[in-house]
Protein backbone atom coordinates (compact mmCIF):
# COMPACT_ATOMS: atom_id res chain seq x y z
CA UNK A 1 0.00 0.00 0.00
CA UNK A 2 1.28 3.53 -0.72
CA UNK A 3 2.53 5.43 2.34
CA UNK A 4 3.26 9.16 2.33
CA UNK A 5 6.65 9.88 3.90
CA UNK A 6 8.29 13.35 3.94
CA UNK A 7 6.94 14.56 0.62
CA UNK A 8 7.23 11.27 -1.24
CA UNK A 9 5.40 8.00 -1.43
CA UNK A 10 6.86 4.63 -0.51
CA UNK A 11 5.34 1.17 -0.39
CA UNK A 12 4.30 -0.37 2.92
CA UNK A 13 2.91 -3.84 3.57
CA UNK A 14 -0.23 -5.07 5.22
CA UNK A 15 0.08 -8.54 6.75
CA UNK A 16 -3.28 -10.27 7.03
CA UNK A 17 -3.84 -13.07 9.53
CA UNK A 18 -7.17 -14.89 9.25
CA UNK A 19 -8.87 -17.62 11.23
CA UNK A 20 -12.14 -19.06 9.94
CA UNK A 21 -12.87 -22.70 10.60
CA UNK A 22 -16.67 -22.44 10.70
CA UNK A 23 -17.21 -24.10 7.32
CA UNK A 24 -14.91 -26.92 8.43
CA UNK A 25 -16.79 -27.62 11.65
CA UNK A 26 -14.79 -25.28 13.92
CA UNK A 27 -16.62 -23.61 16.80
CA UNK A 28 -14.47 -20.47 17.23
CA UNK A 29 -15.66 -17.19 15.76
CA UNK A 30 -13.84 -16.08 12.59
CA UNK A 31 -11.28 -13.34 12.99
CA UNK A 32 -8.93 -11.16 10.97
CA UNK A 33 -5.95 -9.16 12.20
CA UNK A 34 -4.06 -6.66 10.05
CA UNK A 35 -0.51 -5.50 10.75
CA UNK A 36 1.47 -2.83 8.94
CA UNK A 37 5.19 -2.91 8.17
CA UNK A 38 7.45 -0.89 5.94
CA UNK A 39 8.79 -3.98 4.13
CA UNK A 40 8.29 -7.72 3.48
CA UNK A 41 11.07 -8.86 5.78
CA UNK A 42 10.55 -12.26 7.37
CA UNK A 43 11.11 -10.82 10.82
CA UNK A 44 7.55 -9.41 10.84
CA UNK A 45 5.56 -12.66 10.64
CA UNK A 46 8.20 -14.41 12.74
CA UNK A 47 7.73 -11.86 15.55
CA UNK A 48 3.94 -11.76 15.34
CA UNK A 49 3.57 -15.54 15.25
CA UNK A 50 6.40 -16.35 17.68
CA UNK A 51 4.02 -18.01 20.14
CA UNK A 52 1.80 -19.71 17.57
CA UNK A 53 1.67 -23.48 17.27
CA UNK A 54 -0.88 -25.24 15.06
CA UNK A 55 -1.72 -25.52 11.36
CA UNK A 56 -0.49 -22.71 9.13
CA UNK A 57 -1.22 -21.89 5.51
CA UNK A 58 0.44 -18.94 3.85
CA UNK A 59 1.01 -17.40 0.49
CA UNK A 60 4.41 -18.66 -0.61
CA UNK A 61 5.97 -15.35 -1.53
CA UNK A 62 9.63 -15.67 -2.46
CA UNK A 63 9.73 -19.42 -1.87
CA UNK A 64 7.95 -19.11 1.48
CA UNK A 65 10.13 -16.10 2.33
CA UNK A 66 9.33 -14.72 5.74
CA UNK A 67 7.23 -17.68 6.77
CA UNK A 68 9.84 -20.36 6.19
CA UNK A 69 11.45 -20.18 9.63
CA UNK A 70 8.04 -20.54 11.28
CA UNK A 71 7.85 -24.13 10.08
CA UNK A 72 11.19 -25.18 11.61
CA UNK A 73 10.44 -28.18 13.86
CA UNK A 74 12.70 -26.91 16.67
CA UNK A 75 10.77 -23.69 17.35
CA UNK A 76 10.41 -22.78 21.03
CA UNK A 77 6.64 -22.26 20.74
CA UNK A 78 6.16 -25.76 19.36
CA UNK A 79 5.69 -27.11 15.86
CA UNK A 80 3.70 -25.52 13.08
CA UNK A 81 2.23 -27.91 10.56
CA UNK A 82 2.36 -26.37 7.10
CA UNK A 83 -0.82 -26.70 5.09
CA UNK A 84 0.63 -26.30 1.61
CA UNK A 85 -1.40 -24.56 -1.07
CA UNK A 86 -2.14 -26.49 -4.28
CA UNK A 87 -3.44 -23.28 -5.89
CA UNK A 88 0.07 -21.83 -5.99
CA UNK A 89 1.55 -25.04 -7.38
CA UNK A 90 -1.24 -25.26 -9.96
CA UNK A 91 -0.62 -21.69 -11.12
CA UNK A 92 2.95 -22.56 -12.15
CA UNK A 93 1.84 -25.64 -14.09
CA UNK A 94 -1.04 -23.66 -15.61
CA UNK A 95 1.49 -21.19 -17.02
CA UNK A 96 3.73 -24.01 -18.29
CA UNK A 97 0.73 -25.67 -19.95
CA UNK A 98 0.02 -22.26 -21.50
CA UNK A 99 -3.71 -22.68 -20.93
CA UNK A 100 -4.29 -18.94 -20.56
CA UNK A 101 -2.51 -18.19 -23.84
CA UNK A 102 -4.48 -20.88 -25.65
CA UNK A 103 -7.75 -19.47 -24.31
CA UNK A 104 -6.75 -16.03 -25.66
CA UNK A 105 -5.81 -17.54 -29.03
CA UNK A 106 -9.14 -19.37 -29.22
CA UNK A 107 -11.04 -16.14 -28.48
CA UNK A 108 -9.12 -14.46 -31.31
CA UNK A 109 -9.95 -17.29 -33.71
CA UNK A 110 -6.32 -18.41 -33.89
CA UNK A 111 -4.92 -21.93 -33.87
CA UNK A 112 -4.00 -23.12 -30.35
CA UNK A 113 -0.31 -23.37 -29.46
CA UNK A 114 1.37 -26.64 -28.51
CA UNK A 115 1.03 -27.27 -24.77
CA UNK A 116 3.37 -29.06 -22.37
CA UNK A 117 1.70 -32.45 -21.87
CA UNK A 118 3.32 -32.94 -18.44
CA UNK A 119 2.20 -29.52 -17.21
CA UNK A 120 -1.29 -30.17 -18.54
CA UNK A 121 -1.39 -33.51 -16.70
CA UNK A 122 -0.26 -31.76 -13.49
CA UNK A 123 -3.12 -29.25 -13.83
CA UNK A 124 -5.60 -32.11 -14.34
CA UNK A 125 -4.34 -33.94 -11.26
CA UNK A 126 -4.48 -30.85 -9.07
CA UNK A 127 -8.00 -30.16 -10.35
CA UNK A 128 -8.94 -33.68 -9.21
CA UNK A 129 -7.71 -32.79 -5.71
CA UNK A 130 -9.84 -29.63 -5.78
CA UNK A 131 -12.87 -31.73 -6.72
CA UNK A 132 -12.27 -33.98 -3.71
CA UNK A 133 -12.04 -30.91 -1.45
CA UNK A 134 -15.36 -29.59 -2.80
CA UNK A 135 -16.91 -32.96 -1.97
CA UNK A 136 -15.75 -32.99 1.66
CA UNK A 137 -16.23 -29.28 2.33
CA UNK A 138 -18.48 -28.86 5.37
CA UNK A 139 -17.72 -32.32 6.77
CA UNK A 140 -16.29 -32.68 10.28
CA UNK A 141 -12.51 -32.52 10.62
CA UNK A 142 -12.40 -36.29 11.15
CA UNK A 143 -14.49 -36.93 8.03
CA UNK A 144 -12.29 -34.59 5.96
CA UNK A 145 -9.15 -36.30 7.23
CA UNK A 146 -10.56 -39.73 6.33
CA UNK A 147 -11.66 -38.48 2.91
CA UNK A 148 -8.26 -36.99 2.22
CA UNK A 149 -6.45 -40.15 3.30
CA UNK A 150 -8.70 -42.37 1.19
CA UNK A 151 -9.15 -40.16 -1.88
CA UNK A 152 -6.44 -37.49 -2.01
CA UNK A 153 -3.41 -39.32 -0.61
CA UNK A 154 -3.19 -41.81 -3.51
CA UNK A 155 -3.37 -38.93 -6.01
CA UNK A 156 -0.67 -37.00 -4.18
CA UNK A 157 1.60 -40.07 -4.07
CA UNK A 158 1.14 -40.49 -7.85
CA UNK A 159 1.83 -36.83 -8.44
CA UNK A 160 5.58 -37.39 -8.24
CA UNK A 161 5.33 -39.56 -11.35
CA UNK A 162 3.30 -37.65 -13.94
CA UNK A 163 3.73 -40.52 -16.41
CA UNK A 164 1.76 -42.91 -14.15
Amino acid sequence: MPVLTKGKSSTGRIWVYVRDDKRFGGQAEPGTVLYYSRDRAGEHPQARLAGYSSIFQAHAYGGYGGYGKLCNPGRNAGPILEAACWVHARRLFFVMADLAENARRKMQGKKPAVMSPLALEAVRRIDALFEIERGINGDTPEQRRTGRQELSAPLVRRFGNLNA
